[in-house]
């Protein structure tokens, strides 16, 4: 199932499927957020906004407003 990394409840993982480059700050690409990395949901910021992941081995927050820029697939079974 196809949908964007804001989805993600936590504990879940998926793989980055695409991403929008144009939105996506350059240093979450440094860290490792590209096609084909599993991401993480840690936690959900008291407010729902940031949320903050695991990829690539760094932990990063980021806004929900660059989460719905990433497409991911769920990993079956992740919870």
């Amino acid at each position: 199932m196809k949908t964007t990394l804001a989805a993600l409840k936590k504990g879940q993982k998926a793989i980055i499927t695409d991403l929008n480059i144009d939105a996506v700050p350059l240093k979450l690409l440094e860290m490792g957020c590209l096609p084909g990395n599993t991401v993480e949901l840690l936690q959900v910021a008291p407010m729902g906004d940031p949320i903050y992941i695991n990829v690539n081995e760094s932990h990063v927050a980021i806004r929900l407003e660059t989460a719905r820029e990433i497409d991911v697939e769920f990993i079956p079974n992740s919870l």
